[in-house]
């Protein structure tokens, strides 16, 4: 019986090196890419064979873990912005800013001195940055969010002292398939002669 292999990634997640080898090493079965949202990458891993998640996502009984790699934090910005005068920002640079988080938000953070909205959560990171497009705020958001949703009136900065957002692969332990290893073995660097 033909069977897909059914990758889940949350925005941001940079999968296509690794489908790329799947696409090589499994010819036979296609593999279907689907996009998750992170505040239901949990529930999500029942629809999945394997998902790309972002942390925390602890490992437990049910859960496998596998962390792969971190993104370093950046603050978007209207593209005049004073903010892009600077080469690289820190949490110091951002007091007395209106910083926006999405209801998508990955870092919650808590930046002393900042301003907080006054208007409703933006539902999702697209709509944070166009409203920091428009002149209003900052977001903070992982690299990989931010070059996503790139347009040319907002520009970004590393946040130096910002926390680090890591991605992983998660599925379900009692869903381990052949298939499963297969995409852990490449996610790890795995060749496809080496052995477990």
């Amino acid at each position: 019986m033909p069977r897909d292999f059914v990758l889940g990634a949350i925005p941001g997640a940079t999968p296509g090196k690794w489908i790329g080898l799947w696409r090589e090493r499994m010819p036979h079965v296609p593999l279907e890419l689907r996009e998750l949202v992170v505040a239901t990458q949990l529930e999500a891993l029942d629809d999945v064979d394997a998902a790309l998640v972002r942390l925390p996502v602890e490992e437990s009984d049910d859960v496998h873990v596998i962390p792969l790699y971190e993104e370093e934090p950046v603050v978007v910005m209207s593209a005049d912005s004073h903010l892009t005068a600077a080469d690289e920002l820190e949490l110091s640079d951002l007091r007395g800013e209106v910083v926006i988080a999405a209801a998508d938000d990955v870092f919650h953070l808590s930046i002393p001195d900042a301003v907080a909205p006054a208007f409703a959560t933006p539902a999702d990171t697209a709509e944070a940055i166009a409203t920091v497009a428009a002149g209003v705020g900052v977001v903070i958001v992982p690299m990989s969010l931010a070059r996503a949703h790139q347009r040319r009136d907002v520009e970004y900065r590393v946040l130096r002292d910002g926390p680090r957002s890591t991605v992983a692969l998660a599925w379900l332990r009692d869903r381990t398939t052949p298939d499963v290893e297969v995409f852990v073995g490449i996610v790890r660097g795995r060749t496809a002669r080496s052995s477990r």
